[in-house]
């Protein structure tokens, strides 16, 4: 499912404009970012928690070069659904579709 899809569905199911959904699907996705960089999570309880995780100091390789490059300690955003999040998609999920039909839509 796309943004536009899920825009989409909203809409149908709650009556209202695609638009004013549009709108706030948004908002709450700039909501997240801009919390998450002044680096606090965000939890929505019976969803999940959006969350900073941090990634430590490694040595990495530059395979064209051959030479060890040191990648600094930084930063991620990561989600962590709730736990009846993922009991209900435990239960519900029977079968993931075929790679075919994802790709013709």
């Amino acid at each position: 499912m796309r943004k536009a899809d899920l825009v989409a569905s909203i809409s149908e199911k709650t009556g209202i404009a695609k638009v004013d959904v549009l709108v706030s699907l948004e908002s709450f996705f700039k909501e997240v970012k801009s919390t998450l960089a002044e680096g606090e999570n965000v939890y929505v309880r019976g969803f999940g928690s959006f969350i900073i995780k941090k990634r430590a100091k490694k040595i990495g390789r530059n395979i064209k070069k051959n030479i060890a490059i040191e990648i600094p300690e930084h930063f991620i955003p990561a989600f962590k659904p709730a736990k009846i999040f993922i009991d209900e998609v435990k239960t519900k999920v029977v079968a993931l579709p075929d790679d075919n039909s994802e790709k013709e839509s």
